[in-house]
């Protein structure tokens, strides 16, 4: 790790950039009624899981490492609905990422 923790940020946020899957999905979720209705508002509780492993066609597994990966970047937060958790984006955190691109890099 370096000394400068902006730069340990932004090292982390790429790795998780770094699969084209994992950025799809980040764009997916910035329009959460491109997905299938659920019970919950996608745009209070996020997207289900399972309907993001669906479009992306992949494990239940893969999914949520996918998405771990994500939310440890901080670029998406979660909320749990019984057994199930949502998953939305945090824009102010892509807007952070953004300056921090613009100013560091």
């Amino acid at each position: 790790m370096s000394k400068n923790p902006v730069e340990d940020d932004l090292a982390i946020v790429f790795k998780a950039l770094s699969n084209p899957t994992r950025v799809a999905i980040l764009r997916w979720l910035k329009d959460p009624s491109d997905f299938p209705p659920q019970l919950e508002p996608a745009e209070e509780v996020g997207v289900c899981l399972k309907h993001i492993q669906a479009r992306a066609g992949v494990s239940q597994s893969t999914a949520s490492q996918y998405m771990a990966t994500l939310q440890n970047a901080g670029l998406v937060t979660s909320t749990r609905v019984g057994q199930w958790t949502h998953y939305k984006r945090s824009e102010r955190r892509i807007q952070e990422l953004a300056a921090d691109v613009s100013s560091e890099l």
